[in-house]
Order: structure tokens, then C-alpha cells, then sequence
């Protein structure tokens, strides 16, 4: 019986010394959507169109990701223009070299635009021009049908009347892979 301590206390030691490996789990099911980095001039993984409202140095970074019957989806930025009103709405196809390529906002259904359709992620920067925006849906995407891109626009959105889901010019685009 004395070896048992012993044959413990050695089974404890090399546990402790093992290195933990980093782990990332994703609940079973989950659906996720993401793109972001530097904005630029001609990589459509990352685009800015207006160089005056998405200064050069400009980043962002967007995720939209569903697990079971909800949608989270969020926008982060930095480097745009200081305390500035965006839009943000996620789009049906990638960004390309125009503002249009990135086609019309994505629809949970084909229902007209609204803040419980579509995902809209308007911010406003602080001081130093970050901002960050996070939009929660009662829905989840769909893999034959999801968003491909995160447009930035140059006005907040509106919320309401014949001009609802409109919020300007497209200032810069985030692919979603």
C-alpha cells in the first residue's frame, strides 16, 4: 500500500507538466460567417470605396454566426473617421472592385427591409474612430443561403417609412467566407 501514494503522486506530476493544447470549441451545428482585416484600395476581402469617410489604415472585422434558432451577429472598427455615424448591413454577394457588386441587402426573408429581417449593425465612432455594433435575430441563417459580405455606409440607417433599410453611399465592404 505504501506504493500507492507514490504511483499518484508521479501520475499527478506528469499531468502537470504536459502542455495544454489551446482549445475552440463550436457548438455542434453552428453556422458562422466572418471576414475582416486592413481596408483597402483593390483586395475585395476588404475594400474601402470612399477613402474620406474610410481613411487609409481603416480595419474591421465582421462575424455572423447562428446556433440552434438565433442569430448573433457584430461589427468591429477602428481608424474611421472620429465621432461619425455608419451603417452596416450585412449582403448577398461578395465585395468586388465596385460598390454594387456586393448586390442588395441580405434578407432573412424576402420581406421588405426591416431591423427583424435584415441585420443592421450602424455604429458610432468614438473619438479615436472605433466603434463596435452587435444585432441579435430570433432566426438562424441558412448554409444554401447565406450572407457574403458586410457592407459599411456612409449614414445611419433608416428605421422606418418608404426609405427604410437606406443609409447612403458604400463607404467600404467586408467578404464574409
Amino acid at each position: 500500500m505504501r506504493w500507492v501514494p507514490v504511483v499518484l503522486l508521479s501520475v499527478l506530476a506528469a499531468a502537470c507538466a504536459q502542455t495544454a493544447e489551446p482549445v475552440t470549441t463550436s457548438p455542434a451545428g453552428a453556422i458562422t460567417v466572418s471576414g475582416g482585416g486592413s481596408l483597402t484600395d483593390a483586395d475585395t476581402a476588404a475594400i474601402a470605396y470612399d477613402r474620406k469617410l474610410a481613411p487609409a489604415g481603416a480595419q474591421a472585422s465582421a462575424t455572423a454566426e447562428s446556433v440552434g434558432p438565433k442569430t448573433t451577429s457584430s461589427l468591429v472598427v477602428e481608424g474611421l473617421l472620429p465621432s461619425r455615424a455608419y451603417g452596416a448591413h450585412l449582403h448577398t454577394k461578395p465585395c468586388g472592385a465596385k460598390p454594387d457588386d456586393a448586390g442588395p441587402h441580405f434578407q432573412h426573408h424576402p420581406d421588405g427591409a426591416s431591423a427583424a429581417n435584415e441585420v443592421w449593425l450602424d455604429l458610432t465612432t468614438d473619438a479615436e474612430g472605433a466603434g463596435r455594433a452587435t444585432a441579435r435575430h430570433p432566426w438562424s441563417l441558412d448554409r444554401a443561403r447565406l450572407p457574403q459580405s458586410l457592407v459599411i455606409h456612409a449614414q445611419a440607417t433608416v428605421s422606418s417609412g418608404p426609405d427604410a433599410g437606406t443609409a447612403g453611399p458604400r463607404v467600404a465592404c467586408l467578404t464574409l467566407r
